[in-house]
């Protein structure tokens, strides 16, 4: 490449073109100026033709050559857009708005998509791992449909159900075949045959961090005390409290849900959907008042006074508490139980959850 001083604007001509005469050099060592302009020059238009038609015979039409030449021109404006952004706008406004609409074309194209029928989708589902039947139902709502059905949830059981495997009596092959409860039943089988869920119930501490502030406004819904039997010399005393998830209010409001088949309903239905347990292991009998029906507002575990076990406080209150508001100790049910062995929060899938014969 010439230096920056020695750049010399070239000059053609038109009867001093011929094969010999037009190289590649004449293009790799132009003028910056010519080449930024990005405009042909009339006698390297006539040039380039009139080398064109030589190469091509004294046969060659007119009209092809200027369609060629007409082209070539374009594609250099195209590209001297990037190069002098300020020149031709209006040209290069019209080139962003029939890009932007050939976008829109083929993004409306793409958006119809294929619309496969049911039966494709059930047989894919036979090749779902359990931890992406999520991900699988979100695809369309054929897919989703195949979620609800009770050949998914059947198909899904039988393929991990192991006769190794020591089932609850609920959870055995005899009690899949009821269509009620289904998809509940196989969902806390897995976590008795599938491995991965098996380690993930090993690794969830018995009560996570953030149970105290979880539980609040949560309504106790159920509530029983049982004897423990075999553990240690001196009886343990269970203390269950079955709490039904506080509501998650959304942003933008409600959002649509798509409606489930009717012929499939009992296979989703589940009494302990959105319910989970706080389990409370007492060294003896403590005596507490009647607290279903209401709202736990406040939670706290402290150290007990004997300084080896914990002390566990519940406050309930008749109606929930407000946003903002902090609700004093003042007032209400109080549970207080101590000395407290230990704590433990489970959710309704949990394998040690409590649970109805026929859930």
């Amino acid at each position: 490449m010439p230096k920056k001083g020695n750049r010399k604007r070239l000059k053609f001509k038109a009867g001093d073109v011929c094969s010999e005469s037009v190289t590649v050099a004449d293009y790799a060592d132009a003028d910056p100026a010519v080449v930024k302009s990005g405009r042909v020059k009339k006698a390297v238009a006539n040039a380039v033709e009139k080398e064109v038609k030589f190469l091509c015979g004294l046969d060659a039409s007119q009209g092809a050559v200027e369609e060629v030449l007409s082209s070539a021109a374009n594609d250099a404006l195209e590209s001297s857009d990037d190069l002098d952004p300020g020149e031709d706008a209006e040209s290069e406004t019209k080139v962003a708005r029939k890009k932007k609409n050939k976008r829109r074309k083929e993004s409306s194209k793409s958006s119809d998509g294929q619309d496969y029928p049911v039966d494709i989708w059930l047989v894919l589902s036979s090749y779902i791992r359990p931890e992406d039947v999520c991900r699988f139902a979100l695809i369309c709502r054929n897919a989703w449909i195949v979620t609800c059905t009770a050949a998914f949830w059947t198909r899904l059981y039988r393929r991990h159900y192991r006769i190794d495997t020591d089932l609850p009596f609920r959870l055995q092959p005899d009690s899949i075949g009821r269509m009620q409860y289904l998809r509940a039943r196989v969902i806390r089988s897995l976590f008795h045959l599938y491995e991965p869920f098996d380690l993930r119930v090993s690794k969830i501490p018995a009560l996570p961090e953030s149970t105290p502030t979880a539980l609040i406004n949560s309504k106790c819904l159920l509530f029983w005390v049982r004897k423990v039997i075999g553990t240690r010399p001196d009886a343990l005393w269970e203390f269950n409290f079955k709490f039904l998830k506080q509501p998650v209010h959304s942003k933008n409001g409600c959002a649509k849900s798509l409606q489930m088949p009717r012929q499939y309903i009992d296979v989703h239905s589940n009494p302990d959907s959105d319910c989970y347990i706080l389990q409370v292991t007492t060294l003896n009998f403590i005596f507490t008042p009647v607290v279903m029906g209401m709202t736990l507002t406040l939670f706290t575990i402290n150290v007990s006074t004997d300084m080896r076990h914990h002390r566990v406080r519940l406050v309930f209150q008749d109606s929930p508490l407000q946003r903002g508001k902090k609700r004093g100790d003042q007032g209400g049910t109080q549970v207080v139980l101590d000395p407290v062995q230990s704590v433990r929060l489970m959710d309704w899938w949990h394998p040690q959850y409590p649970s109805s014969p026929y859930t």
